[in-house]
C-alpha cells in the first residue's frame, strides 16, 4: 500500500491549484483524476471570466476568495505567460426596474473593496456605441483568462515540485483510520490500488458529495454532506465579430447573472449561459449537447441591451454544468471548505459548491485549504 503526504481528488483548476500550493510547501502530493485528461469538467465548460467581486456578500468566502483570487490570478498568469486580459465589464440596466439592482451591486462592490464606476447612458454609448441601456456600472478589473493554459501551468508547477497527476484514477472507497485516510482507487484495466494519505482534499466538483460519502468514518453523513443539484448552462456563439471590446452583463436577477456577452482571446463573442435545472443525479451521464431550440430565447434577452443582434447570428456553442448545493428557488449559499472543524477528521478537507467564481478564486481557495491542513 502506497503511503503519501497528501492526495487531492479532482484535477480541475481548483484541485490543481490546491495540489500545486501543497507541493510548493514541501508535501508529497498525488492528484487523482478519473478522466483521461485534467480539467475536462466544470473547469473546461465556463465563461473563462475573471470576476472582480461585485456579486458576493461582503465577508463571505466567495467575496474574499474572488477578490484575493483575482489579484493572485492576474499576477500568476503574467509570471507564467498565460493569457489574462482585464478587458473590463459593463453591467447594464435596460429598464427602470433594474436600476436598484445596479445600486445594490455598487454597494456590494464598495464593501468588498472593488472599484466600480456608475455610468449614464451617454457614457456607455461613448464606450460601446452598439450598446443600449438606461445606465450601467463599469468594472475595470473584470477580465478573461485562458483556462486551459492556466491549468497546464498549474500542472507543470506541481510536477516540477515533485507532484504526480494520476489520470484515469477514480476513488471508489475510503476510510478514516488511526494512521491516516485509506483510499481504494480504480483504474481501467488494472487491479485496484490502495493508498494511505496523511491528508485528503476532496476537490471533485460535480462528484464532491459522491466522494465524501465514499470516505467512511468522516462524520455523520446527514450532518455535513450537502445534496448536489446539477444546473446546466448552454452557450451560443456569435457568427462574425462582435462590435464590443468589453464584457456585457444584464443587471443580476437573484443568483442568476442573466444571458451575458463574453469574449475569448481572439475577440469571438459568446452568449450565455442560460439556466436549466437537471433531474439527472449522476454526473457521469450528463448530456452536454446544446439544444438549438434553447437559443431562440437568447435573442430577446440579448436584444434588450444589443438591439442590433442580427437574426440567425447565433449558433449552438457548448454547455457546462454547475454543482449547486441548493435547489431551484433557494438562496445561493457560500462556498464550503469543510475541514476538521466541521466533521472532526484531522487532515480531511471537502470542497462543496465550488461553482462561479471558482475559476477566479482557485489560487485563493488553495491558500485557504493549505491553512486548514496546517492548523
Amino acid at each position: 500500500m502506497e503511503q503519501l503526504d497528501v492526495v487531492v481528488i479532482g484535477a480541475g483548476v481548483v484541485g490543481l491549484a490546491v495540489a500545486r500550493a501543497l507541493a510548493l510547501a514541501g508535501s508529497e502530493v498525488w492528484v487523482l483524476e478519473k478522466e483521461a485528461a485534467v480539467g475536462t469538467g466544470v473547469s473546461a465548460r465556463n465563461s473563462e471570466v475573471i470576476h472582480a467581486g461585485l456579486y458576493y456578500t461582503p465577508g463571505s468566502l466567495k467575496a474574499q476568495c474572488c477578490v484575493r483570487g483575482k489579484e493572485l490570478l492576474y499576477a500568476y498568469c503574467a509570471s507564467r505567460h498565460v493569457m489574462a486580459h482585464a478587458c473590463g465589464k459593463l453591467v447594464v440596466a435596460t429598464d427602470v426596474m433594474q436600476l436598484p439592482a445596479l445600486d445594490a451591486l455598487a454597494a456590494k462592490a464598495r464593501a468588498n473593496g472593488v472599484a466600480l464606476e456608475r455610468l449614464s447612458a451617454a457614457q456607455v454609448q461613448a464606450m460601446e456605441p452598439e450598446l443600449q441601456c438606461l445606465a450601467a456600472v463599469y468594472s475595470p478589473s473584470t477580465g478573461i483568462v485562458d483556462s486551459h493554459g492556466l491549468m497546464q501551468a498549474l500542472q507543470a508547477d506541481l510536477e516540477h515540485s515533485g507532484g504526480v497527476v494520476a489520470l484515469g484514477s477514480r476513488v471508489v472507497a475510503g476510510e478514516v483510520r488511526p494512521e491516516g485516510i485509506w483510499l481504494r482507487v480504480r483504474s481501467d484495466g488494472a487491479p485496484d490500488t490502495e493508498l494511505l494519505a496523511r491528508s485528503v482534499v476532496n476537490a471533485a466538483s460535480l462528484h464532491a458529495t459522491e466522494v465524501a460519502r465514499a470516505i467512511h468514518g468522516s462524520g455523520p453523513t446527514a450532518a455535513f454532506i450537502p445534496t448536489t443539484h446539477f444546473a446546466k448552462g448552454s452557450y451560443a456563439v456569435l457568427q462574425g465579430r462582435a462590435p464590443f471590446g468589453r464584457l456585457v452583463y444584464p443587471a443580476p436577477q437573484g443568483a442568476w447573472l442573466g444571458v451575458h456577452l463574453t469574449l475569448d482571446a481572439g475577440g469571438q463573442a459568446r452568449f450565455g449561459p442560460d439556466l436549466e435545472w437537471l433531474a439527472q443525479d449522476d454526473p457521469d451521464h450528463i448530456d452536454y449537447r446544446v439544444d438549438p431550440a434553447r437559443l431562440q430565447g437568447f435573442y430577446a434577452e440579448v436584444r434588450r441591451y444589443w438591439p442590433g443582434l442580427p437574426d440567425g447570428a447565433l449558433v449552438p456553442g457548448y454547455s457546462g454544468v454547475r454543482p449547486k448545493i441548493y435547489g431551484p428557488g433557494e438562496v445561493a449559499p457560500d462556498f464550503r471548505i469543510d475541514g476538521p472543524a466541521v466533521h472532526g477528521v484531522r487532515g480531511l478537507v471537502h470542497l462543496f459548491g465550488i461553482e462561479s467564481p471558482g475559476l477566479t478564486s482557485a489560487l485563493a481557495l488553495a491558500e485557504k485549504v493549505c491553512s486548514e491542513l496546517m492548523d
